[in-house]
């Protein structure tokens, strides 16, 4: 089973994510609408499946194709496959929540103190022969 990988690059931390499907969440920072992103690994590549967001506010309105259901504007966004996905922290920001298997995690839980203090945090597919579970995380000097 494949899963996502999370790298911190100023600290050279990197944790998995033992999951085929992955939620990544936030509160945008000024008009603390809810967003949703849902992703699963395809040939080795990150797709997003539907994105969603609760309301609308300054330079975040839905998209024309996007269609209100169950308290969310939804729609999949015209993107290709990515090899990653670059979340920018901020300690003035809420914190990133990645959910899979019915629960969800804050991002400065997983990585610890780059998600909180600022930074660039890279979600990528894991490599194959990686072999991380959640409870692992690797520093490298």
């Amino acid at each position: 089973m494949s899963g996502f990988c999370l790298g911190v690059a100023v600290a050279l931390i990197q944790a998995s994510i033992p999951a085929e499907r992955l939620t990544l969440a936030w509160t945008h920072s000024v008009e603390k609408i809810p967003w949703e992103e849902d992703y699963v690994i395809r040939d080795g590549r990150l797709v997003l499946t539907e994105a969603r967001v609760q309301g609308n506010g300054a330079g975040m309105e839905p998209p024309e194709q996007a269609v209100w259901r169950e308290g969310w504007w939804r729609y999949t966004p015209a993107l290709g496959p990515l090899p990653k996905v670059i979340l920018t922290t901020s300690p003035y920001a809420g914190d990133y929540r990645l959910c899979w298997a019915g629960a969800c995690t804050e991002l400065s839980k997983i990585v610890g103190a780059p998600a909180r203090l600022g930074g660039r945090v890279e979600l990528f597919p894991c490599p194959p022969e990686s072999g991380l579970s959640l409870s692992t995380k690797i520093i490298v000097d």
